[in-house]
């Protein structure tokens, strides 16, 4: 885990690759919970035989947003910014594509490059370049530019 003592040190690591996470796998049954949580179903996701069947990636995918909702946990496994801020918000994506699937039980991770730190009145605004990589794989899982924002 890579900690960033205060403001000041997160500036001066613009540019650059701040972290990597840990490996987390994908699990089937997570795959199913987020598919009851947002009512996606799509056998794709849920339907493992089928899957095996029908999909060419032989066994059911993750939900591209469930790889984009485990960002938060990534992000807080590789790193740690510290400074007297009470929350820390997700402000939002300026880019996100999903170049290849997830297939259940694969492990993935997420490697972080900031992009910039810009200070505003009430906290500061930070933006991610988001690489999530999956184990063994030759093309990442996710991409994406996350901004988001720490508030005094």
């Amino acid at each position: 885990m890579r900690i960033i003592q205060s403001t000041e040190e997160l500036k001066q690591l613009a540019g650059q690759e701040v972290a990597a996470g840990e490996w987390i796998e994908v699990t089937q049954e997570m795959i199913n919970r987020f598919a009851d949580v947002t009512g996606d179903h799509q056998w794709i996701h849920v339907d493992a035989g089928r899957a095996a069947r029908e999909s060419p990636f032989g066994k059911t995918i993750a939900h591209g947003f469930l790889t984009l909702s485990l960002l938060s946990e990534m992000s807080r496994q590789a790193m740690e910014w510290r400074g007297d801020y009470k929350l820390r918000i997700n402000y939002g994506m300026n880019r996100l594509r999903f170049p290849a699937p997830v297939p259940s039980g694969s492990k993935i991770r997420a490697r972080f490059t900031l992009q910039s730190v810009e200070e505003f009145d009430w906290g500061v605004q930070t933006v991610w370049a988001a690489t999530v990589e999956i184990e063994g794989g030759s093309k990442p899982a996710m991409v994406a530019e996350w901004v988001t924002r720490a508030y005094r």
